[in-house]
């Protein structure tokens, strides 16, 4: 019975540990558990780069820029903003909907906030210069795909009054050539696989202070003051491929 008794004992230990050490890889290969995203914000600009206002000289007023720039420090911190909330929601796929739900809202003011601090990042970075005919690569396709920098211009001006909010110079990868696109709002109407390197702001902000209703005035004082070494900086590592 001793005998019988111990075997038994043993035996079940025995299973016990068999059981265990087939069951421990198992778990092991298990996924790990993954870390969130990480949050990452953006830098909100705090001051107005000082070439800038050398537009004065031709009619954008420093007192302009000076508003101007808490609406760009608004897009900047509503992006922020949006980005906290996104990363703290819980995200239910049961609960989206695209009449409302709050991850709709989010997603959807989250393209306006974050591409209203492009275009504004792109327009105060390339403002500040002497204008004229474009130079560098930029200024060689302008010539391309418009025939001259005069009808650039024509055409650019065009674009600016029958648009609402913004006038896009940008690159299509795709036909290797720049194009100018029109904007009704800060996410409306820019094209994938474009990079942007010139931004107008057409916006009533961007002029009322010094033009009033004469945006035409306003587009000739921004041409006038156009960087095209900060545009070409802005194009040149797309413009090469």
């Amino acid at each position: 019975m001793k005998h019988t008794k111990d075997f038994s004992i043993s035996r079940r230990n025995f299973l016990v540990g068999t059981a265990m050490v087939a069951v421990a890889p198992a778990a092991m290969c298990f996924p790990q558990e993954k870390k969130p995203m990480s949050l990452k914000l953006v830098d909100v600009p705090q001051s107005i780069p000082e070439k800038v206002y050398s537009s004065e000289a031709h009619g954008i007023s420093r007192k302009t820029h000076d508003e101007h720039l808490k609406l760009w420090q608004g897009y900047a911190n509503k992006t922020n903003e949006i980005r906290k909330a996104l990363a703290e929601m819980e995200v239910d796929p049961a609960k989206a909907n695209q009449i409302y739900s709050a991850i709709r809202a989010l997603k959807v003011d989250y393209s306006f906030a974050y591409q209203g601090l492009i275009n504004h990042n792109v327009y105060f970075e390339t403002l500040g210069g002497k204008g004229g005919p474009a130079t560098g690569r930029i200024g060689e396709l302008i010539q391309e795909s418009y025939g001259s920098f005069e009808k650039w211009v024509a055409d650019f001006k065009a674009t600016g009054m029958a648009s609402r909010g913004w006038v896009y110079l940008a690159y299509d990868h795709a036909e290797k050539r720049v194009f100018n696109y029109g904007g009704d709002a800060q996410n409306t109407f820019p094209i994938f696989n474009h990079t942007l390197v010139l931004a107008m702001d057409v916006y009533e902000h961007a002029y009322f202070m010094d033009f009033g209703v004469a945006r035409m005035k306003y587009i000739e004082a921004y041409l006038n003051c156009i960087d095209w070494d900060a545009v070409n900086k802005l194009g040149e590592a797309v413009t090469t491929r």
